[in-house]
Parts: structure tokens; sequence; C-alpha cells
């Protein structure tokens, strides 16, 4: 009986250690993958980094354009075809991260100010913008379950 406890001790200790995570280097991270996927010269390959990083079910919400953040089972799928339509957009991308903040093991809000100019895949028209966003990721079990972005 100690034999089976002690092993039951080990296996849960190993289980709780491996499902933390350095949620900064984490944040550092996640910042860098997002940033790539914005490049000009972003490619597949960069978006399936990104994608690493996030539960297949992830919730997104992007106000004021996205505003259900439900998670659905192909909710990673259905980013994947909202930022292949954009890949490439993009002839100028530059992001500085300002802040990270770190709540307990669940979640991690990341504000950083970015510039892009490009041509908009379906209209055409020039695009430009320089904005302060904030992202808020909860996370689950090393993975991002939920982004939440919100313009300054």
């Amino acid at each position: 009986m100690k034999g089976l406890l002690l092993i039951f001790t080990f296996t849960f200790s190993l289980s709780v250690s491996a499902s933390e995570i350095d949620l900064d280097e984490f944040a550092q991270t996640y910042f860098k993958a997002m940033v790539a996927t914005q490049a000009p010269n972003a490619t597949k390959d960069d978006l399936e980094n990104y994608f690493s990083l996030l539960t297949d079910d992830v919730g997104h919400s992007h106000l004021p354009w996205v505003t259900d953040d439900s998670r659905l089972p192909d909710g990673k799928e259905a980013m994947r075809k909202g930022m292949l339509f954009y890949l490439g957009a993009h002839t100028e991308y530059n992001a500085e991260l300002l802040d990270v903040f770190i709540f307990n093991n669940s979640a991690i809000a990341i504000r950083y100010k970015n510039s892009a100019k490009g041509i908009h895949p379906e209209s055409k028209q020039p695009l430009a913008y320089t904005q302060t966003m904030m992202e808020v990721l909860e996370m689950e079990n090393g993975k991002v379950a939920i982004i939440r972005k919100y313009h300054e």
C-alpha cells in the first residue's frame, strides 16, 4: 500500500510540474510567433508555429469585428482559415511589446504597439494603421484556450 501511495504521489507531482509553465517566457514566445504571422514574408510555417501554441478548440474575439469567443471544436481551424486569407497582405509590419501581465497560472495579458501597411486581399485597397493592442490569453494545459483582443 505504501508503495502504491508513493507511486501515485510521484506521478501526481510530475503531472502538476509538467502543467506549470513559465508564463512570462510563454508570453515572449507567443508574441514572437504572433508577430511572425504578420510579417510581409510570413509563411504557412509561421502560422503553424503560432497555432502550435493554441488549443484545437481555441476561442477568439477581436472587437469590434469578432465578438463571439466561444470555444468550438474547430476553433483553431477557423482561425487558420481567416489568417491564411490575410497571409502576406502586409508590405510593412512592426510591433513592440510594451507590457506582460501574469495572472496566477491561468492568464496572460500582453500589451503591444503595432503598425502596418499593405493591401487588403479582397478589396485591393491600401491599408495602414498604428495601434496599441492588449491580448488577454486564457491558458489551459500549457496552451492558449481563449484569446481576447482589445484596442486602446
